[in-house]
């Protein structure tokens, strides 16, 4: 495969892009993460989302440990070549950490006041298992 497409992506100063996951069918933003060349380029080899953590320092299969995976259904690069869409088939109908379906579930009330809107779906702690 021909790696012409990754040398058209303005990286970041630290060799990152933000990626943003879209669920194919209904629209809505399930999260933001970041990539490196290597994870994008998995990205498209496996057919499934793959990060970059930069907590971790490595790379980040979604779904690895929840077994919440991504299915990658398109993949768009926007005007100015700085932020990757990804159309996503979300695996669990789960895509954040606090087991809802979008990481986008705070709405600002009254113009100070975040309030959660959507409900959890399952229990993180059902989901992930605590590592010692």
């Amino acid at each position: 495969m021909s790696a012409d497409w990754l040398e058209q992506i303005k990286w970041d100063e630290k060799g990152l892009i933000p990626a943003i996951a879209q669920d194919h069918q209904s629209g809505r933003v399930l999260m933001v993460a970041w990539m490196n060349e290597e994870a994008l380029r998995l990205t498209v080899e496996e057919g499934r989302a793959i990060y970059w953590s930069r907590s971790r320092n490595r790379l980040w299969r979604k779904g690895e440990e929840s077994g919440h995976v991504q299915k990658l259904h398109e993949l768009r690069l926007d005007c100015d070549g700085d932020v990757i869409l990804l159309s996503v088939e979300q695996l669990g109908a789960i895509a954040c950490h606090t087991g809802r379906e979008s990481c986008f579930y705070r709405v600002l009330r009254d113009g100070n006041t975040w309030e959660s809107v959507d409900e959890v779906r399952r229990n993180p702690d059902e989901i992930y298992t605590k590592k010692a």
